[in-house]
């Protein structure tokens, strides 16, 4: 499997988002991968370093999104289910499971970072969705246990052809997005982690605590509080209790 998109690949870039933004800024949007083999200035969700050594995966997806900001939101569902779907290609037995929104782990480690970006407006939407995978590396310091695509198959894997499987899920995954959210929902909650059990939810400054029951229609994060009420959430940092 392969992209049937265009790829540029750069050696060292300071981030493969950055240059998807750049490449929008000037009109660049169509359908296009931007792969690196590193990069200087990796970044993650709230604006995290993201460690970026040779041997892992850093890539981003830039394309229109003619289904506007409605689809645009679906994009970080998708991306991790992709990232589900390689995993299971090279790892079939490991127990991934997807941590709202769309951080990828086997039991509590990340193996993938997932950061969405989107400019425009109208009919010039863009959006740029990078992804980092970990193949070869594990990347110390990142405030979390981690994991790698090499650990969880027991294999040296061939950088080039994770890619190319990962690129080839995104696309059918953006596909199914675009066709609707319930499809993609459903497969989303089959790997959910932590549904049914109480979850804490840093947003801004404050923690909820609740009881995850279910994701809405527009991806949001449905929490059964102690008093019985229902909230929504539609973003914050969700961890397990007890657990990272």
């Amino acid at each position: 499997m392969s992209a049937s998109w265009p790829v540029y690949r750069f050696e060292e870039i300071d981030s493969t988002n950055t240059e998807a933004k750049r490449r929008a800024g000037s009109g660049q949007f169509d359908e296009q991968w931007i792969v690196a083999a590193s990069q200087s200035s990796g970044r993650g969700r709230q604006d995290r370093v993201w460690s970026s050594p040779v041997g892992n995966i850093f890539t981003t997806a830039l394309f229109a999104e003619p289904g506007g900001i409605p689809v645009a939101l679906r994009v970080p569902f998708a991306a991790a289910m992709a990232v589900v779907d390689t995993v299971r290609t090279f790892a079939p037995d490991a127990p991934v499971k997807v941590k709202w929104p769309n951080d990828v782990r086997i039991a509590q480690q990340k193996v993938s970072g997932i950061l969405v970006e989107t400019g425009g407006a109208g009919g010039d939407l863009w959006v740029a969705a990078g992804t980092g995978i970990n193949v070869a590396y594990v990347p110390e310091n990142v405030g979390q246990a981690a994991t790698s695509l090499n650990l969880l198959s027991g294999q040296n894997l061939e950088l080039s052809q994770v890619i190319g499987v990962y690129h080839s899920a995104f696309e059918a995954r953006l596909a199914q997005a675009r066709r609707g959210f319930e499809s993609l929902r459903r497969d989303w909650l089959d790997y959910a982690e932590g549904r049914g059990q109480e979850v804490s939810v840093r947003v801004g400054e404050a923690f909820v605590r609740g009881v995850f029951e279910d994701l809405e229609l527009d991806g949001a994060l449905r929490l059964r509080l102690p008093d019985g009420s229902t909230r929504i959430i539609r973003a914050g940092e969700v961890s397990l209790i007890g657990q990272a």
